[in-house]
């Protein structure tokens, strides 16, 4: 076997040899038994889980707590990410996290709301003074909820440190939960890497099952796998932990070749800067088309993750001596749980097809502009993880869009930064122009999405982060309003609270303003419910008399919905 050994090296998370977590530092969040739906460095959409969740039976409205002592640093609301979220520093140089909160402690949340008056927007993001808000450990901080981008009732919890913000695996910090189940290894992939690798005599990966027998993995009917030349390696694996059917991320993967440790990447703490390399980390292509995550154990030139503790030549492997050789997986959770995986590949060259190559060579590292007809894109140094070949196609324009279709390679491929995108908008009629924008069209439903974008100079200008079939829309439709609790010249028929449900078809809402006898009010935003409410607030509503409420809700074009109505209350 022939290992290069042109890239090696060794990235060591600070938390574990720099300075061993202190273990007991930190009590539970929750005063229930700690049951996780989610775990730290879990696989998700274009990032890696920065906290562990924690169940909250199901329920909102459960006490949270203060897992140390420490000041609220940090106030954030938003109708999307964490939605309401705490952040608390503590003397020891980390700072813990809440989100998906209901509410705040009641001073906690006055302050908040204070400010939110301060700048009329429901969504705030306050770097808080210190000595504003001390807390003992243990201390009563929030109510759980299930704001922002949950999928239901839960706690997002966080420890960080303070001053790089890197999220740490808080299951190093013995907490509570109870972990005795083995990871599982689903599937093994391998990848033939240049023009003249393959894998069973085709220049394609290969994914295999896996059987569980003798206390260890193996692939399906135990092949001895015929490769040649750079070949690459890959494992769909998932865990569980106890109490719970959610499918939890892995800690730490190892790979030997011939009993060499070629490839080991663990979880012990993250960057944000980093996160969206994720992307690099799975093969993409594979989880779009099957969505399935392969978790590759090669990495390309572009990856910048600082996850890898050991990588020889990139976790690539040169089988090209005809030799037999013995792959050896280890996959390992944070309790020390391991599974194995063994099998063997033959070196053995055949004569292949190559791959067929159109298009432009796209460099990962150099700035790259590709032009087709009316449409023209600018990628920056960054914008891909390797280099690889970009198809253009251009199809016939309809009457659904103000210009032809324009297919840039396919939404498979992951895009890491923007880039400029540009279509010529010589079919868009003048008076649509401050309408218009740049539509993603689906290759199999049809169905389109807004990109955004504006006009400028004859074109439509975007900033896109994903590749795929591209063309010109407008958005001429104003966002709908529907009343939930209130009708013109009529009692309300909530006691407590005005509800709307807001929504727009297209371009998305960009802002809304409720006002009551011409004062701003705060609207509290649920955008995975298209929800706002106002609760009545008797600070801030003066009650037992009409008033005029007027609700303008406006999207990512300017399209402008109003909604008016007198109440008594």
């Amino acid at each position: 076997m022939k290992i290069r050994f042109l890239i090696s090296f060794v990235l060591i998370s600070s938390i574990i040899l720099a300075q061993a977590p202190d273990r007991n530092y930190f009590r539970p969040p929750v005063d229930i038994p700690l049951v996780l739906s989610g775990n730290f460095g879990e696989l998700r959409s274009n990032h890696f889980h920065s906290g562990i969740d924690i169940k909250t039976q199901g329920k909102t409205g459960l006490p949270i707590y203060a897992a140390a002592d420490g000041e609220i640093s940090r106030i954030r609301i938003s109708p999307y990410g964490f939605g309401l979220a705490l952040y608390l520093d503590h003397p020891n140089g980390q700072t813990t996290v809440y989100g998906h909160l209901m509410s705040f402690r009641d001073d906690i949340q006055e302050y908040a709301k204070k400010i939110q008056y301060e700048r009329k927007s429901f969504d705030v993001d306050l770097a808080i003074p210190k000595g504003t808000f001390s807390v003992n450990k243990g201390d009563q901080i929030a109510l759980s909820g299930n704001t922002g981008g949950s999928g239901g009732p839960h706690l997002h919890f966080e420890i960080r440190d303070t001053d790089s913000q890197h999220p740490l695996n808080p299951l190093l910090f013995n907490f509570p939960i109870r972990d005795e189940i083995k990871p599982k290894i689903l599937s093994a992939a391998i990848y033939p890497l240049t023009d003249d690798s393959h894998v069973y005599g085709k220049a394609q990966k290969t994914l295999i099952e896996t059987v569980f027998y003798g206390g260890a993995y193996h692939l399906k009917g135990n092949p001895t796998v015929p490769v040649y030349g750079n070949i690459g390696f890959g494992l769909q694996t998932i865990d569980y932990l106890n109490g719970s059917w959610s499918k939890c991320g892995i800690y730490e993967i190892k790979l030997k070749v011939d009993n060499q440790a070629i490839y080991s990447f663990q979880m012990n703490e993250l960057s944000f800067d980093e996160t969206r390399y994720l992307n690099s980390y799975i093969d993409y292509e594979y989880y779009r088309t099957n969505y399935r995550r392969l978790q590759k154990s090669w990495v390309e030139p572009g990856n910048k993750l600082s996850n890898y503790r050991k990588l020889i030549n990139g976790g690539i492997v040169d089988l090209s001596d005809e030799e037999v050789h013995d792959i050896d997986y280890e996959v390992i959770d944070t309790y020390g749980n391991k599974s194995t995986l063994s099998f063997r590949v033959q070196s053995k060259q055949m004569n292949i097809v190559p791959k067929e190559r159109n298009g432009k060579l796209i460099s990962y590292k150099q700035k790259a502009t590709i032009e087709k007809e009316q449409l023209k894109a600018v990628f920056e140094p960054g914008t891909f993880y390797s280099d690889f070949y970009m198809d253009l196609e251009t199809k016939p324009a309809n009457n659904l869009y103000y210009s032809k279709l324009y297919q840039v390679q396919d939404d498979h491929h992951p895009v890491h930064q923007h880039y400029s995108l540009k279509i010529k908008a010589d079919g868009l009629p003048s008076e649509l122009r401050d309408k218009a924008l740049i539509a993603a069209v689906s290759e199999k439903s049809g169905r389109k999405w807004s990109m955004g974008g504006n006009y400028e100079n004859g074109w439509i200008t975007a900033r896109v982060r994903q590749l795929g079939t591209f063309a010109i829309s407008v958005d001429t439709v104003a966002p709908k309003i529907k009343p939930l609790s209130i009708y013109n010249n009529s009692r309300l028929t909530e006691p407590n609270c005005i509800r709307f449900k807001i929504s727009d078809d297209f371009s998305g809402i960009a802002s809304y303003n409720g006002q009551i006898d011409g004062n701003w009010v705060l609207f509290e935003y649920d955008a995975k419910n298209a929800l706002i409410t106002y609760y009545f607030d008797k600070k801030r509503f003066q009650f037992d008399q009409k008033h005029e409420l007027k609700l303008r809700v406006k999207d990512g074009k300017g399209n402008t919905t109003e909604y008016l109505a007198t109440f008594y209350k």
